[in-house]
């Protein structure tokens, strides 16, 4: 599969996946982490170490959006969202992956998610995983199940009062799942 793979989002802009380069470590950790403590998607309660965070994120195959041109001042190309892809389980379960994924508050709901996802299901597939399976997606994360729904997932389980919120609402989490072709 090549990369980087491109597309012009609803708003114009033009971006990119990659695989995560190691300078950009830093930015997508902090992008983690503000995401941890809004407190609403993730299971963590603490913002992620340096350490913490390479064995979470980093432990495979680690991927970034960024903003694919470059401006005048050749600044680095700003990372837009990111996401992991592992295996869910070990053995003789790791044909099936799970991934996870962030967008920058202030582009949320600008088509960076549909793409990440689009894509994470042909570079999954690419690498050989068979399926895909989320085990933790909050009920209350509306924006997140309604986009895997519309890429073909089907929710397969549920947790009662799997997760405590920031604002301290407990909700259940969603299992999803979804072949690979």
């Amino acid at each position: 599969m090549d990369f980087p793979i491109f597309r012009v989002l609803k708003n114009g802009i033009q971006v990119e996946i990659d695989y995560m380069h190691p300078q950009e470590e830093e930015t997508v950790r902090a992008l983690l982490n503000s995401v941890i403590v809004e407190g609403k998607t993730y299971p963590q309660k603490q913002p992620l170490s340096q350490t913490e965070f390479s064995s979470y994120w980093l432990s495979k195959d680690a991927f970034v959006v960024r903003a694919s041109t470059v401006d005048a001042t050749q600044k680095p190309k700003e990372i837009l969202g990111a996401f992991y892809l592992k295996p869910n389980f070990p053995g003789r379960c790791s044909h099936i992956c799970n991934a996870g994924f962030i967008v920058q508050p202030r582009l949320r709901g600008q088509g960076i998610g549909r793409f990440m996802g689009e894509a994470m299901l042909l570079i999954a597939a690419n690498l050989g995983y068979e399926a895909v399976m989320f085990n933790l997606v909050f009920e209350t994360n509306i924006a997140s199940i309604t986009l895997w729904q519309s890429l073909g997932f089907e929710i397969v389980g549920r947790i009662p009062r799997a997760a405590k919120l920031e604002n301290g609402q407990v909700v259940e989490a969603l299992i999803l799942y979804r072949t690979l072709p």
